[in-house]
């Protein structure tokens, strides 16, 4: 699938969403693959904002309580973008001389991974390696460690309402049902009854 496809992605977008014990196992991998490699970070830095969940888990797996921050914003919503990513926080410690793992939960364009590593670099990092759970096959670039590859769109335990709430947004804007989109978000694993309970909180903004 193109960048371009992704894009314009509507009903013919697929969802995969794992749950929290899935994305602890697939963590778990991820640190014994850093572990293997030998790679001792000085600092994990989480991409705000998908990546603090798993940055967390990853610093208590590898037992290094050197935890930062930085924040690239690129998405609009479920399968649209911007044309670039852009930091709009800087890392929250000094990496000078560092070494330094990127933690994020999906490398998908890989454009503000890419721009991630760049800013730590420019900010004097000796070296900065990538780690995220899924990796989309037509990323720019290959993330040093990562668990699993998807076409999918992947749905996290921690962004479930932000993924209805786009969805929802996308549907109207197109003049369309939501139902055909939930149809699938349950299909891949979802509940419905979060769902059910999240497009009501939302249509009531709507409303508002």
């Amino acid at each position: 699938m193109s960048l371009e496809g992704l894009k314009e992605m509507s009903t013919s977008l697929g969802f995969e969403v794992p749950n929290w014990e899935q994305i602890y196992e697939m963590l778990l991998k991820i640190a014994e693959k850093v572990k293997a490699d030998s790679f001792n970070p000085d600092i994990i830095v989480g991409v705000c904002r998908g990546g603090w969940p798993p940055a967390r888990v990853i610093s208590d797996l590898l037992d290094n309580p050197e935890l930062a921050n930085v924040k690239a914003e690129f998405y609009l919503g479920v399968g649209e973008t911007k044309g670039e990513p852009v930091i709009t926080q800087p890392v929250s410690t000094s990496v000078r001389g560092k070494k330094i793992l990127i933690v994020d939960e999906v490398a998908d364009t890989g454009k503000s991974l890419r721009l991630v590593k760049e800013h730590l670099m420019e900010r004097g990092a000796l070296e900065v390696k990538i780690a995220v759970i899924y990796y989309k096959p037509w990323s720019l670039i290959i993330p040093d460690y990562y668990e699993k590859e998807t076409p999918l769109w992947v749905v996290f335990p921690w962004e479930i309402r932000e993924t209805v709430k786009k969805l929802m947004e996308k549907c109207e804007r197109e003049g369309r049902s939501f139902e055909e989109e939930k149809r699938k978000l349950v299909e891949a694993g979802l509940n419905p009854r979060l769902i059910e309970r999240f497009e009501r909180e939302i249509s009531g903004e709507f409303k508002s």
